[in-house]
């Protein structure tokens, strides 16, 4: 593995959206994210098809970037219909409880439909659409490292057991006794 190029991050991820301008000034209003740079083809570069496109860029902070294709020649957008529809998501991390509770109210107040805080057991989060509808995940970390490296070690195990049985292995059971204590439901 020694000519395996050593990964520095993610450079950006980029999903489709149905009018830049309007991606940009909701990720701007709603996050708060700032509007890195616009770069627009006749043809596409990797190609050379003829396919006009409108490719945008967001600071989602701390070195990563969102990036966005409008293609008008392109059929409308649609979604994966045999996935439902809160599993593909675009999850952001926010700092503490006060971070997460301020980001709901401002989605709130534009009008969007919040759901949560969802407590995962190492981290809450709040779940809302933005105007593509692309799910879109606000979450602050709440574990220990304790709780992290457990998960870690028993990462393999369970994907394992997982592989073979399709049940959802018990390995990390403790979360959810975890999030029922907290929530007074255990």
């Amino acid at each position: 593995m020694s000519d395996m190029p050593k990964l520095g991050g993610i450079h950006h991820v980029a999903y489709r959206c149905r009018d830049a301008r309007e991606t940009v000034e909701f990720y701007q209003d709603v996050l708060g994210m700032d509007f890195k740079l616009a770069i627009a083809e006749d043809k596409v570069p990797s190609t050379g098809a003829p396919d006009p496109y409108m490719h945008v860029f967001l600071d989602a902070g701390g070195g990563n970037v969102l990036a966005f294709f409008e293609l008008p020649n392109s059929p409308d957008m649609g979604r994966d219909e045999a996935t439902p529809a809160w599993v593909q998501h675009i999850a952001f991390k926010v700092d503490g409880m006060d971070g997460l509770l301020a980001a709901k109210a401002r989605a709130e107040a534009r009008g969007l439909e919040v759901l949560g805080p969802v407590h995962h057991g190492i981290f809450k989060s709040i779940y809302f659409f933005d105007p593509n509808g692309h799910r879109l995940e606000l979450a602050c970390d709440i574990c220990t490292e304790d709780q992290m490296s457990e998960l870690h070690r028993v990462a393999p195990d369970m994907l394992e057991e997982w592989s073979r049985t399709k049940k959802a292995p018990r390995h990390a059971a403790w979360l959810h006794e975890k999030i029922a204590a907290e929530e007074g439901k255990g």
